[in-house]
């Protein structure tokens, strides 16, 4: 059991919502009934790695209502430390909706002035950011409001928490930049390129820098010291220019894992669990950059299988 002496292997700091979703596969206008569950990019890493045996803790802020209190024990019973989670007594907790379609689930978000989109820069003085071996954020909270963009800044490029590795999701989502779409590529292309290691899928590359090229990815993101570009089923490329989470690459290397075959039941949440599976070999567990690819593949397949957000 972690203790408050005790360092956490990772911290995951980003919104996590209450997740409405039909229990089948029918379109969410037709529904009566809808399950409860939780989800956010940032948690979702946090519960993958807790189920892998790493000490996690979840940073961010919730509401003080019942979702907020569903968000907490839900993490809490997956065995990630939420201790320092704040909760706010006069925002929401954001909600999302799931809608099954036959080719892809859509996702409905109503987050706009939660509890989450108040984090700002003070967050970064909580000792457990300096503690960590490792800092996993994403490219959504950046998107969350102004504050959230400044909190992104300081922790990201700015490094006000020195001592753990700095990992980074690109996760673009549009419809969270709307109001700013101009500042979307680069806004992100400035925190990914200030991050130990980055995770960019080929086609929100292309969206967002005009190029999907691995190769050219790795340029366009440089200095960063690791980038993943993924490729949805066909595989996932790691160029690596050595230390910690890729000691074989000192010189530089390119290295490219297939996906395997699966079974695709919802695409929700598959990212987040490659970017678990890769930070718990590769970096936590020192197995070095293919068989954290690897990994990434067998929990992301994992989490194709299942409409929850995380795979059992």
């Amino acid at each position: 059991m972690l203790t408050p002496a005790t360092p956490h292997d990772v911290v995951c700091v980003g919104e996590t919502m209450a997740v409405l979703s039909p229990p089948d596969a029918r379109p969410l206008a037709g529904q009566k009934k809808l399950a409860l569950t939780v989800g956010g990019a940032e948690s979702n890493v946090a519960c993958s790695l807790a189920a892998l045996g790493h000490r996690v803790a979840w940073l961010s802020r919730v509401g003080a209502d019942p979702l907020g209190r569903r968000i907490l024990d839900d993490l809490t019973a997956r065995g990630v430390d939420v201790s320092a989670v704040e909760t706010d007594p006069e925002r929401p907790t954001g909600v999302y909706f799931k809608d099954p379609g036959p080719d892809l689930t859509r996702t409905y978000y109503y987050r706009r002035e939660s509890a989450a989109t108040a984090m700002g820069p003070e967050l970064s003085r909580l000792p457990l950011l300096r503690t960590a071996r490792l800092l996993h954020l994403s490219g959504i909270t950046a998107a969350l409001s102004d504050t959230c963009a400044d909190l992104m800044d300081v922790l990201i490029a700015r490094r006000a928490a020195p001592g753990p590795l700095i990992s980074f999701d690109v996760n673009h989502r549009p419809a969270l930049w709307r109001h700013r779409p101009a500042d979307a590529a680069p806004m992100l292309r400035r925190l990914a390129r200030a991050a130990d290691i980055v995770f960019v899928g080929r086609d929100e590359a292309e969206a967002l820098w005009g190029t999907g090229q691995a190769a050219e990815v790795r340029e366009l993101l440089r200095p960063a010291g690791v980038v993943v570009v993924k490729d949805a089923g066909h595989g996932a490329t790691a160029y690596t220019e050595g230390g910690e989470n890729g000691e074989d690459g000192k010189d530089g290397k390119e290295t490219f894992v297939p996906a395997p075959p699966s079974r695709v039941v919802e695409r929700v949440g598959a990212g987040d669990a490659f970017a678990a599976g890769y930070l718990s070999a590769a970096v936590l567990e020192g197995l070095g950059v293919a068989e954290g690819l690897r990994r990434g593949h067998r929990l992301a397949a994992a989490a194709l299988a299942t409409r929850d957000d995380v795979p059992a």
